[in-house]
C-alpha cells in the first residue's frame, strides 16, 4: 500500500519526471538517462533507490510502468497507470506528456495538497487525454491522499459518469449546495446525509457551470483557486518549415551546384535554357486579306 511520502521526495520526482522528458527530447538514450539523473538526486531520497529498480527493470522488461507497479510503496497506483498508458502498444497517449503529467502531479504534492484539488487535476489528466474512466478513476481511489470517504465517493462516481452531469456531482457534494439548502428551507441545522467532499468555492464555481463542457469548469478552478493545469498536447502547425524566402534561396543554391557538378563532368548542357522558336500555326495556311 501506497503512503504519503516526505516532502523532498516529491521535489525529487518533480525534477525526476521533468528531466527524464527533457532529455528524451534530445534523443539521449534512456538508461543514460536514468544514470545521469540518478546522479542528481538527493543521497537522502528514496527515489534514487527507486531509479535504480527501474533502470533494472527497463533493461530487461523495456518498459518502466512495470517497475514502477512492482515499487507500489513508493509510486501511487495513478502514476504507474499514468505511465502505462504512454507505454501501451499503438498508444495515442505522448509519452512525454504523460512526464509532464506526473511532473506537475509531484509539484502539487510537495506543496500544500487538498484531496480536492488533487481529484479534480487527475479527472482532467484522465479526460483530456482519453486515459479510460473505468480503470483510471480505480488507480485515483488508491491515493493514499484520499480518506475513505472520499475513495467510496470516486469508486461510485465512475459508475454514474456519463448519466450525471459531472459538475452536478460535484455540486452536489459542496458546502455551497448545503448554504444554498438553508437558505431555501430556512433550516439552518440543515445537513446533508452523505459526506461534503469540496468548499464553497469549488462549489459556486461548479453551480455555474452546470450544464456546459466540464473543461470549463477545470479552467475555471485553476483562475481562482490555483489548481494545477493539465498539459496539453502541442498542436502542429500549418505553416510551412522552411520560410518562402529561405526556400527560393535554397533552390537557386541548389541549380547552382547542378551547373558546378555539369561543368566538372565535361560541359554543361544549355539546351534547358535556350528558348525555343514559336512556333506559328497560321503561317502554314496563309490567306491573303
Amino acid at each position: 500500500m501506497t503512503k504519503i511520502l516526505e516532502r523532498e521526495e516529491y521535489v525529487e520526482q518533480a525534477h525526476f519526471f521533468r528531466v527524464y522528458r527533457e532529455r528524451m527530447d534530445e534523443d539521449v538514450p534512456t538508461q543514460d538517462i536514468l544514470s545521469s539523473v540518478r546522479e542528481e538526486i538527493l543521497a537522502t531520497a528514496k527515489l534514487a533507490m527507486a531509479i535504480e529498480f527501474l533502470k533494472g527493470e527497463i533493461l530487461h522488461r523495456g518498459e518502466m510502468h512495470q517497475g514502477m507497479a512492482r515499487l507500489e510503496h513508493y509510486f501511487t497506483p495513478f502514476q504507474t497507470f499514468v505511465m502505462e498508458r504512454a507505454e501501451a502498444d499503438k498508444s495515442k497517449f505522448d509519452q512525454r506528456i504523460a512526464l509532464e503529467v506526473l511532473q506537475r502531479l509531484a509539484e502539487y504534492l510537495s506543496k500544500s495538497p487538498a484531496p480536492a484539488g488533487l481529484f479534480i487535476y487527475q479527472f482532467e489528466s484522465i479526460a483530456r487525454n482519453r486515459l479510460g474512466y473505468d480503470v483510471g478513476m480505480t488507480a485515483m481511489a488508491a491515493d493514499p491522499f484520499y480518506g475513505d470517504d472520499w475513495r467510496e465517493w470516486i469508486l461510485h462516481s465512475r459508475l454514474k459518469l456519463g448519466g450525471t452531469d459531472f459538475t452536478d456531482m460535484l455540486y452536489y457534494r459542496s458546502e455551497h449546495y448545503v448554504e444554498e439548502q438553508r437558505r431555501r428551507t430556512c433550516e439552518q441545522e440543515y445537513q446533508a446525509s452523505y459526506p461534503i467532499l469540496f468548499g464553497v468555492q469549488e462549489g459556486r464555481i461548479a453551480q455555474a457551470n452546470r450544464g456546459k463542457d466540464p473543461l470549463y469548469m477545470f479552467a475555471a478552478l485553476q483562475r481562482h483557486l490555483g489548481y494545477p493545469k493539465v498539459p496539453r498536447q502541442k498542436v502542429k502547425s500549418n505553416q510551412p518549415d522552411i520560410h518562402p524566402a529561405l526556400e527560393m534561396r535554397l533552390h537557386r543554391i541548389e541549380q547552382r551546384i547542378k551547373l558546378l557538378e555539369q561543368e566538372m563532368k565535361g560541359g554543361i548542357d544549355l539546351n534547358e535554357f535556350m528558348k525555343q522558336e514559336p512556333n506559328f500555326t497560321d503561317l502554314d495556311n496563309p490567306t491573303v486579306s
